[in-house]
């Protein structure tokens, strides 16, 4: 078993469902969100600095948005936020 299994099986079910709710309400109003190009997290719209890497630049296109929502919704968490941090 390689190292993604093991680390897949470590993702509690109630985590994942807690990430797959969020995508889903990122994928239903898209347009409210952008995504990090510094580190790829899904932010606000209205945000001006990403609140995990400081980064400017976002991609607001919707497409991309519900992507990476489905993408990320579906993984356990691999970013540091400033929760982590406290």
């Amino acid at each position: 078993m390689g190292p993604s299994m093991k680390s897949a099986k470590k993702i509690s079910s109630p985590a994942l469902a807690e990430r797959m709710a969020k995508a889903r309400r990122i994928v239903e109003n898209s347009a409210s969100y952008k995504i990090c190009e510094g580190c790829d997290s899904i932010v606000v719209s209205n945000v001006v600095l990403c609140p995990n890497c400081h980064a400017y630049r976002f991609d607001t296109e919707d497409e991309h948005v519900v992507d990476q929502a489905l993408k990320i919704g579906a993984r356990e968490q691999r970013s540091v936020t400033a929760d982590d941090l406290v």
